[in-house]
């Protein structure tokens, strides 16, 4: 080969080397991932229906702010302002009976734990600085546990959703309260909590999912058996579409899906978890709305709902955050 067109290959080599770093460059700038996208959502949403309602929810201001306060903590650009007014509400809990909203359809004690566990999340990023609120809010989440360990909900025979949680879910998520506030000094309490655990029913997928990860940490042959039993409704439900639904044969939506990834998320060497983590996360993907958000998990299913839309996405942010590469 010539001299002439040794250096025409090369000189076209490298321009095709070039442009091909500079097409990755535009399409990593041009084409937001997932999580960004959900973020970016849940960014404008979380500050907005406070300013234009004069009404804190405990779906923007807690499922849906817990889930920025995360992707805060996990280094993604979250704009301050759209959790300013938030960590401020959040430092009042004394205050929270206030916020508003639809007295009919309001469960002051779900509401607590929403806004307590956006606090825990709050303070572990630093946008809230003393642990005092905490200590507030953990007084006022014990002591709506009822006499057989676990936290009712507005609807107990329901099956739990973004808006209602349902008792596992409620449970857990007020037990995760007490441990991160002061483990020690809500021991009684929590042990309540866990044996009410350990023997709730877990043959809805829904169910199975929080009691599995209210079992992190749980040593014992009692909870080892919980987690087969857990894990065993969860494996025979996911679908063929990657997802789960509240019950075993029931279709998959977003909020049970991402409740179970976060659930097995506790459980990373069981064998097949990580491939279901993985195929859950890839439901979610498919779902995901263009404006970042996705269709709300209500039940019936089907409804329309501005609330449960942004538990659902908080929830669903929460699921992909935990399964990013």
């Amino acid at each position: 080969m010539s001299t002439e067109k040794t250096k025409d290959r090369i000189v076209m080599t490298s321009s095709f080397g070039f442009l091909c770093v500079l097409c990755a460059s535009v399409v990593s700038h041009s084409a937001p991932s997932p999580e960004e996208r959900a973020i970016s959502f849940l960014a404008r949403e979380v500050p907005r229906w406070a300013a234009e309602n004069k009404c804190y929810s405990c779906h923007n201001n807690g499922d849906a702010a817990r889930a920025l306060f995360t992707a805060h903590r996990l280094k993604y650009a979250v704009p301050a302002k759209s959790l300013d007014d938030t960590s401020a509400w959040l430092t009042n809990p004394h205050g929270w009976h206030k916020n508003g909203g639809d007295v009919e359809y309001k469960d002051e004690a779900l509401a607590r734990i929403q806004f307590a566990a956006a606090l825990v999340e709050a303070i572990d990023v630093g946008l809230v600085k003393e642990r005092t609120p905490l200590q507030r809010a953990a007084e006022l989440v014990a002591s709506k546990q009822g006499v057989d360990g676990a936290w009712q909900d507005q609807f107990p025979g329901d099956v739990g959703s973004p808006v209602t949680y349902g008792v596992p879910l409620a449970t857990v998520q007020a037990r995760r309260v007490l441990q991160r506030a002061d483990a020690a000094r809500y021991q009684p309490v929590i042990r309540k909590a866990d044996a009410w655990l350990l023997q709730a029913p877990v043959t809805r997928v829904v169910d199975a999912a929080a009691v599995l990860w209210g079992l992190e940490g749980m040593a014992g042959d009692a909870a080892s058996a919980k987690r087969r039993q857990c894990l065993a409704t969860i494996r025979q439900g996911q679908g063929k579409d990657g997802g789960w639904g509240p019950y075993v044969t029931a279709p998959a939506e977003a909020f049970d899906t991402a409740l179970v990834v976060l659930a097995l998320a506790t459980n990373p060497a069981e064998k097949g978890v990580d491939e279901m983590r993985q195929r859950g996360r890839t439901y979610l993907i498919s779902q995901q709305k263009q404006d970042g958000s996705w269709p709300e998990t209500t039940r019936p299913t089907g409804g329309e709902s501005y609330a449960q839309r942004l538990s659902t996405a908080g929830w669903a942010t929460l699921a992909l955050l935990s399964t990013r590469k």
